[in-house]
C-alpha cells in the first residue's frame, strides 16, 4: 500500500472505529502527511526508527512547541501500530520513537468576580432584547454554567434542553452523549432568548433549524462566531490577547473544585474519559491557593 492511501486508510479507521473527535483526525491526517513528505522517495516499507527522528528533529528544528512534537509521536506510533495490525507493514518502526514530554502549561482561568461581572455585562445589554444580544448571553451563561465543550455547543438542538430540571444532553468526544446540569442563571438567560431572540433570528433563515444556537443569518451558529464571541468579552478580564471558549470550561471546572465539588463528579461533568484530564484543575486550584496565601499572610 503507497505510503498516501495507508494515512487515507488509518485516518479513516480513527473516525468509523476509534470514534476519534474530528480536530484529532484531522490532526493525526497532517502530521502523516508531514512525515510522507519528510519521508519523500522511501516506501512505506523502507521507513525507520533514524527517518523518524530524523522528522521529530526537523520538527524541533523549527521550533514546533513541546506538545506538537508530542502529539506528532503519537500519531506515527498509532499509524504503524494499525499498520502492522492490518498486516500492511511486517514490523513497527516506531516503537522505540521517543518525543519530548509535554510541558504542564495551566489554562487560562478567570475569577469569580471577573465572571460576575462579565455575565452582568452581557445580562444588561440582553435586556435591550435586541436577537443576537439574548443569543449571546445564553452562549456565555451555557458555556461557564454546564462547562461544555464549544463544539458540544454548536451541535445542541432545542430538544436537548430540559429547562424545568436545568439540564442539558450533549454529545462530546467519540460521540459519547452525556446529561450536564446548569444553573438559575443560564435557564433565564437561555428562557428569554428561547422566547425573544430564538424567533426572530430564525425568521431570517431560508429553512428550519431545530439547532438551539442560531447565527444571524438563521442557521446553526457554528464554533468560530462562538469563539470570535468568547475572545472579545473574556479577554478584557483574564489579560490575556489570546483566550477562547475553553477558557470558560477551566474557569467553571476550577470554579467547582473551588467550591468544594468532588473530583470525579467533575470529570463527568466535564465528560473526561481520563481521570487524569480532570487532575490539571487541582493543580490551577491548588496555585490560586497559593497565590493568595502569599498576598495575604504576613508570614507569607
Amino acid at each position: 500500500m503507497e505510503f498516501p492511501a495507508a494515512v487515507d486508510a488509518f485516518a479513516d479507521h480513527l473516525e468509523r472505529v476509534r470514534r476519534l473527535s474530528s480536530a484529532t483526525v484531522r490532526a493525526y491526517r497532517s502530521d502523516l502527511r508531514d512525515l510522507g513528505a519528510s519521508a519523500s522517495g522511501l516506501s512505506l516499507e523502507q521507513i525507520t526508527l533514524d527517518t523518524l527522528r530524523d522528522w521529530l528533529w526537523a520538527a524541533t528544528q523549527r521550533g514546533d512547541a513541546r506538545s506538537t512534537l508530542s502529539r506528532r509521536a503519537a500519531a506515527a506510533r498509532s499509524f504503524f501500530s494499525w499498520a502492522v495490525e492490518q498486516e500492511v507493514l511486517t514490523h513497527d518502526p516506531s516503537l522505540r520513537l521517543i518525543a519530548p514530554k509535554r510541558g504542564r502549561t495551566l489554562p487560562t482561568v478567570a475569577s469569580k468576580d471577573a465572571m460576575t461581572a462579565l455575565l452582568e455585562t452581557q445580562r444588561q445589554a440582553a435586556a435591550s432584547g435586541e436577537p443576537t444580544a439574548l443569543r449571546d448571553h445564553g452562549v456565555l451563561e451555557l458555556l461557564y454554567g454546564a462547562g461544555i465543550r464549544v463544539s458540544e455547543l454548536c451541535g445542541m438542538d432545542v430538544d436537548d434542553l430540559d429547562l424545568d430540571r436545568g439540564t442539558a444532553r450533549v454529545l462530546g468526544k467519540g460521540a459519547k452523549e452525556r446529561v450536564v446540569p446548569f444553573g438559575v442563571p443560564a435557564r433565564d438567560a437561555i428562557g428569554a432568548y428561547l422566547t425573544r431572540g430564538r424567533p426572530a433570528l430564525l425568521a431570517r433563515a431560508a429553512h428550519p433549524s431545530a439547532a438551539l444556537f442560531l447565527g444571524s443569518r438563521g442557521g446553526r451558529i457554528g464554533p468560530r462566531a462562538v469563539y470570535t464571541l468568547v475572545a472579545e468579552v473574556l479577554a478584557p478580564f483574564v489579560g490575556a490577547d489570546t483566550v477562547g471558549p475553553h477558557a470558560l470550561r477551566h474557569t467553571a471546572a476550577t470554579h467547582l473544585l473551588d467550591g468544594g465539588a468532588d473530583l470525579r463528579a467533575v470529570q463527568e461533568i466535564l465528560g473526561h474519559a481520563s481521570l487524569g484530564t480532570t487532575q490539571i484543575y487541582t493543580h490551577v486550584s491548588a496555585e490560586r491557593l497559593t497565590a493568595t496565601y502569599r498576598l495575604a499572610h504576613p508570614r507569607a
